[in-house]
């Protein structure tokens, strides 16, 4: 597989240093991309360059994952229009386990193989190096002129904002610029790939392995994802979505991916997926036939939250979803957790009602006229059951006077009302 040919019909590639395409026909190469461990996992603002070492992997290079652990503590001023928090040691080796776990489903990091995957942190050969020492043997190799001349510092000393820019930031180019360096040095590195934001920094990594050790080094950059909308992707109204289940459920997850626009669907299954050209042609056809049917958005957020989750957590999150868009049974509503139905049923109207009132049981009609206002009389609901039309958790309620104990509770605490087919209520039982 010609790594340089797969990134380009995806649509991954952003800026290319000239001679990089024949390094990577040449053999076997290393490359890297560096992950900033300001959280404890990944959210999908990362999957493109965990992506891009995928698909390294695949075509037989060796990818090698760098976690800013010293980096992470000064933070990126690209595309920044403030500084970060610093992070200190003992949360920065907490993130940056939690991440190699999220990598390794993506990366082989164990088998024996010549390109099995790497992870390394920048705080390991940053942390014993003294000032004194960076500055004589890294900072005197490249000009001050050089390191202004990048966009990452142009954007922020002439914005309007007149933050200004402080040292420690104006240093990050020199340090990621050095991780370049240590890598090639130590790990044979010649590839660093990233977002095109990060082409300064990484150009300066190039410049100083050839003004230090006369070698010679390449950069590979992707686009910045966008939606079609002109929106930030992987951004939602409850924040990121994060690859972890603690923030983002396996449910949320895969709706977020099922329900971006067409457009989006058919820029991102070549991106977010390893799914062959002929595979994506096919897909595409059957959008242009029968968008209403959405197979593009559909297989895409099949192929991510496999990739991410589980074949399980999949099959939970469609039935998850049948049973407010489809005819799921009350068995299949029994089986979600407690974050997975009220992600589910998010939006819908809710009532709390007290626990007490379930102690000797209540007729369903006292309970949804007078403890929750579901209806607004019990003629109405009365005339409703008896056409068949109300459902608790999913089976339908015989009779209006049917008695409802805390044995019908979802989770030992919930209650799913539903009048005629799309009318949704959720009773919370405290």
């Amino acid at each position: 597989m010609n790594f340089v040919e797969e990134l380009r019909w995806r649509g991954m590639i952003h800026d290319m240093m000239p001679g990089t395409e024949e390094q990577l026909q040449k053999e076997m190469t290393s490359a890297y991309v560096g992950i900033d461990p300001t959280a404890d996992s990944l959210h999908i603002g990362h999957l493109v360059g965990v992506m891009m070492l995928k698909h390294l992997q695949r075509a037989g290079h060796r990818p090698i994952a760098l976690i800013g652990g010293a980096t992470g503590m000064i933070g990126d001023p690209s595309l920044k229009s403030a500084e970060r928090n610093l992070l200190d040691e003992a949360t920065l080796r907490h993130n940056q386990e939690s991440i190699k776990n999220q990598l390794a489903k993506f990366l082989d990091f164990d088998s024996d193989a010549p390109n099995a995957a790497k992870l390394v942190n920048n705080y390991d050969w940053m942390k014993d190096y003294s000032f004194l020492n960076f500055i004589r043997d890294i900072g005197k190799h490249l000009t001050v002129n050089y390191m202004m001349s990048k966009d990452s510092v142009k954007k922020r000393l002439s914005s309007e904002s007149n933050v200004g820019m402080s040292f420690t930031e104006f240093s990050y180019q020199l340090l990621q610029g050095y991780d370049f360096l240590y890598l090639y040095q130590h790990e044979g590195c010649r590839l660093q790939m990233g977002g095109s934001d990060q082409w300064g920094n990484i150009t300066t990594g190039t410049e100083l392995i050839r003004r230090k050790q006369g070698g010679e080094a390449f950069a590979l950059t992707c686009p910045l994802i966008t939606k079609a909308d002109g929106g930030k992707f992987g951004k939602t109204e409850s924040g990121n979505v994060w690859l972890d289940r603690r923030y983002t459920s396996p449910y949320k997850f895969y709706q977020f991916w099922l329900n971006v626009s067409d457009a989006d669907a058919a820029k991102y299954i070549k991106i977010f997926t390893a799914l062959s050209k002929e595979e994506i042609a096919d897909l595409e056809a059957e959008q242009a036939a029968a968008p209403h049917l959405r197979p593009l958005q559909k297989r895409l957020a099949k192929e991510v939250t496999i990739m991410v989750h589980s074949e399980e957590d999949y099959n939970a999150a469609v039935e998850a979803s049948n049973i407010l868009f489809g005819n799921a049974t009350s068995e299949a509503l029994k089986k979600l957790d407690e974050d997975t139905l009220l992600a589910v049923f998010e939006g819908v109207p809710q009532f709390e009602v007290s626990m007490d009132e379930f102690a000797t049981g209540i007729k369903a009609v006292d309970l949804f006229t007078e403890k929750a206002a579901v209806f607004p009389s019990k003629g109405e609901m009365r005339k409703l059951v008896q056409s068949g039309g109300v459902s608790v958790n999913k089976e339908k309620l015989a009779a209006a006077d049917e008695v409802v104990t805390s044995a019908s509770l979802l989770n030992n605490k919930y209650l799913l009302v539903q009048k005629g087919k799309k009318n949704y209520f959720l009773l919370i039982i405290k």
